[in-house]
């Protein structure tokens, strides 16, 4: 069973004693933190989440975070008005934004509160599409004669992270400049990626566990913060697109996929 399904339980090793869960890791978003929360008081719990856990309410401070979780937050959602901000600048003729979001995650509200706040900074007309299925998101892209968008931002939420290459492959074939925010998305074909790195994060992840697996106590571990972003551009999709990535950017850029 996946770690972010992993429920409270307890085992049988192979001399038949009965053994307790030692520690619970949670890797699906609030969700999945939030379910295993509610399931324990007494197993640690470390979580990995997109934002800020106090805002959503798994821990009351960042520094101690008591009880028996702690975790680490990937800041994912907290760079979606700096991920909108370098969609412009690689596509500056874009005015009519479409943002993807997942209605279901509870990161939609943070994506959409911080987009909708960057947007008139930047001259952007913003344009909400909502999808939970892999069917919705066929049909978000279905639009009426003067609806199309100039470009596409994909709201970071695990549902889409796994639609990565469904959405990928909608973008190309309706020539749609779009950003991701997962590398992943880029190294298929999207066009720009702007995030946590995620290879990081479960470092972090793991090394919280095996504190815990050692004594430590969840609450006397601080929650931790992404200080690692990853910018992508996949220069061959640019190409397909028909622009040419600014200097700038590629200055910046982690990596350049050609």
């Amino acid at each position: 069973m996946p770690a972010d399904q992993r429920q409270p339980e307890r085992r049988t090793d192979c001399a038949g004693a009965r053994q307790s869960t030692t520690v619970i890791v949670t890797t699906g978003g609030p969700t999945a933190a939030f379910a295993a929360k509610a399931a324990t008081t007494t197993i640690p719990i470390v979580f990995l989440v997109g934002e800020d856990p106090t805002r959503l309410g798994l821990v009351t401070s960042l520094a101690r975070p008591s009880g028996n979780l702690t975790g680490i937050n990937m800041l994912a959602n907290e760079l979606e008005a700096k991920r909108l901000q370098l969609l412009h600048q690689l596509v500056p003729q874009a005015q009519r934004i479409a943002v993807l979001v997942n209605p279901g995650s509870v990161a939609a509200e943070t994506t959409l509160r911080d987009v909708e706040a960057a947007a008139p900074t930047l001259g952007l007309q913003l344009q909400v599409l909502k999808a939970k299925t892999a069917r919705e998101i066929e049909e978000a892209f279905a639009w009426n004669d003067g609806q199309r968008p100039d470009a596409l931002f994909v709201g970071g939420t695990a549902f889409l992270n796994i639609r990565r290459v469904q959405l990928v492959q909608l973008a190309a074939f309706h020539r749609l400049p779009a950003t991701y925010s997962q590398r992943e998305a880029a190294e298929a074909g999207g066009l720009m990626s702007y995030g946590p790195s995620v290879l990081e994060g479960y470092r972090q992840w793991g090394i919280y566990a095996g504190r815990i697996l050692k004594g430590a106590k969840p609450g006397d571990l601080p929650v931790l913060q992404s200080t690692k972003f990853e910018l992508l551009i996949n220069n061959t999709t640019a190409r397909m697109f028909g622009l040419t990535v600014p200097p700038g950017l590629l200055a910046i850029a982690d990596e350049v996929i050609e």
